[in-house]
Parts: C-alpha cells; sequence; structure tokens
C-alpha cells in the first residue's frame, strides 16, 4: 500500500524524539551515578531490589534527567527532526572540543614537567617540596593535571569554530618529529617524548569517532546500500543507530564503568602510570578515553537516529545524495 511522503513527514515525531534526548540524558546520568557510586560509595539502585533503601538517590538521578528529556520534547511539539539532530550533535561538539583542550593543555604541561624531572631542573623552578610531590601522580594529577582540565573545558565554553580535534593530526606529527630530530641529530631520547605522541594520537582517534560519525566517514559495506533510495536508507540508518550504535555504547559505559575495578574506573581512581620511570603520568586519562569516546558516539548516534528518521519520513533537508523514495513494499 503507497504511503504518502508529506503525510508522514506532518505527523508529529515525539516518541523518537523522546527516545534520543532520553538516551542523551540517561548517559549522563550513568555518569553523574559512576561518581557517586564509586567516588563517594553511594549505594547503587539495584540494591533497591533487596529490600534496601540506600539507592534512592542514583535512582532519582536517573528518573529526573529522563524526566527533564521527556518534558522538554513535550514541551516543543514543533521542533523538527534535524532540528534536534542538530542540538544534540552540538552537545557531542562540546564534549569534543573540550577534551581536545585538556588534552592538548596536559600533554604539553606533563612533558615539560618530565623533561625539567629528567633533567633535574624542576625544583630550582617549582621549588623543590612541589618538584618531590609531582615525582608521584598522587601530587602531579590534582596540582597540574586538574587545573588545566578545568582550563580546557572553559576555553572549549568560550570558543566556536571547528572542532579543534582536527589540530590534533598536525600535534601528532610535530611529535613524532620532535622524536625523529631529537634522536637522530641529538642522540637524545627520553621515554616521556613517545607518551605524548600516543597520548594525543589516542585522543585523536577516539575524539574524531562522533565526527566523523557525523560526516558519515566511517568505513560503510554498501553493495546493496548504494543502490537504495533516501527513505530505505534512512530506516537502515535509524535502526543500525540503535541496535548497532547505542546498545554498543551502552556495552562499553557498563562494562568500563559497572565497578571500581572495571577497565575505565580502575585506572582513574588509582592515577594509574605507566612504568617507563621518567615518562608522562597521563595513562590514567587515556582510559578515559574510552568513556569520551562512548559518550561522544552514544551521543552522536542519538543525532544520527533523528536524522534518518527524518529521511525516512521524506522531511526537506537530507544530506543524503540521491532524491527521496518509497521504501520497498510500500
Amino acid at each position: 500500500m503507497a504511503v504518502n511522503d508529506g503525510t508522514i513527514a506532518e505527523r508529529p515525531a515525539r516518541g523518537v524524539r523522546a527516545f534520543a534526548w532520553a538516551m542523551v540524558a540517561a548517559t549522563f546520568a550513568y555518569i553523574i551515578n559512576n561518581f557517586l557510586i564509586v567516588w563517594l560509595e553511594f549505594t547503587p539502585p539495584s540494591t533497591l531490589f533487596a529490600g534496601e533503601s540506600g539507592g534512592i538517590i542514583p535512582l532519582a538521578v536517573y528518573a529526573v534527567a529522563i524526566g527533564l528529556a521527556v518534558f522538554s520534547v513535550v514541551s516543543r511539539p514543533g521542533t523538527t527532526l534535524r532540528t534536534e539532530a542538530e542540538t544534540i550533535s552540538n552537545i557531542a561538539r562540546f564534549i569534543i572540543r573540550a577534551a581536545f583542550w585538556c588534552v592538548f593543555l596536559v600533554g604539553l604541561a606533563d612533558a615539560a614537567v618530565s623533561f625539567l624531572r629528567v633533567e633535574e631542573m624542576l625544583g630550582a623552578l617549582v621549588g623543590q617540596e612541589t618538584a618531590d610531590g609531582w615525582n608521584f601522580n598522587r601530587g602531579r594529577a590534582p596540582e597540574l593535571h586538574g587545573p588545566l582540565i578545568v582550563l580546557g573545558i572553559v576555553i572549549a565554553a568560550v570558543t566556536r569554530g571547528t572542532l579543534a580535534f582536527q589540530w590534533l593530526a598536525l600535534l601528532v606529527v610535530i611529535a613524532e618529529l620532535n622524536i625523529v630530530l631529537c634522536r637522530f641529530i641529538f642522540s637524545y631520547e627520553q621515554a616521556f617524548m613517545g607518551d605524548l605522541v600516543r597520548f594525543w594520537y589516542g585522543a585523536l582517534f577516539l575524539f574524531a569517532s562522533a565526527y566523523t560519525l557525523l560526516e558519515d566517514g566511517h568505513v560503510r559495506v554498501d553493495v546493496l546500500y548504494a543502490g537504495m533510495q533516501n527513505r530505505a536508507k534512512g530506516f537502515i540508518n535509524a535502526w543500525g543507530s540503535i541496535v548497532l550504535g547505542i546498545i554498543f555504547c551502552w556495552v562499553i559505559l557498563t562494562l568500563g564503568m559497572e565497578t571500581r575495578s572495571s577497565a575505565i574506573n580502575a585506572p582513574l581512581i588509582s592515577l594509574e602510570v605507566s612504568q617507563s620511570g621518567f615518562g608522562m603520568y597521563v595513562k590514567y586519562l587515556m582510559a578515559g578515553f574510552l568513556g569520551v569516546f562512548a559518550v561522544t558516539m552514544m551521543i552522536q548516534f542519538c543525532s544520527y537516529l533523528l536524522e534518518s528518521v527524518a529521511d525516512w519520513r521524506g522531511e526537506p533537508g537530507s544530506r543524503l545524495n540521491q532524491n527521496d523514495g518509497e521504501l520497498p513494499g510500500h
């Protein structure tokens, strides 16, 4: 039976909008609860099923976050799917921009401190007591990394324009070139130099994933997909965003942050460092990169879901190349 494209496009899309915003809200609620449960030792919500009342606060965080998300959708009935998708994408853009400034500032500062420590000049610049504290990450992380991370977030909040992580590619090249020049011209190489390359390299690929999804730049096996009409593509992309995207990101978050000993939480809690002696003290932050990856991809998949449903509904403004068409069998 044929379906009128205009009729579909005119129907309210509150359900999918509410779902997308609820997923975004639940993601941030999960991160907040991870801090409350793992770091502040609040009782998890699961204890409510055992008859305990201690998990009411984490559960309330989910309820409030999702409730506000749904209320936001209901209170804005005229918002289009593509407008909503752009708003959600802007959240991911801000997180990525903030993450870039954080790794840029922390990378430069920690590499400089590591160099001064190797050359035994750190104490003369910052004082011997501070230098002794920065020999261990329990001193360096809160006193050096912490303020720089806050500064990076502030810079991201007051700057606009292109995503700053794109500069990470150039920074990685410069850091690697520095190793080559120092090794073969000056016969000088230290562990922190390679650590800086890995620090920025890891950030580049994990932070850029959400942006690549936004630009549809990920590798796609499109033997069948390439020949489909826009509406069919939108249908496939919408379900793919849920089944292969959102669920995948939840798996990363739950496995990485389920307990204190999980893959993301454990290095952050212990402020883990590498065993290279005079290397950089940023290994614990690299574990956090995976969390940033999962959160930004989750948000971007929610945006992509809305864009895809808009394509399936035949709404104007599609970024797909082909003309709108009907789903097979309609």
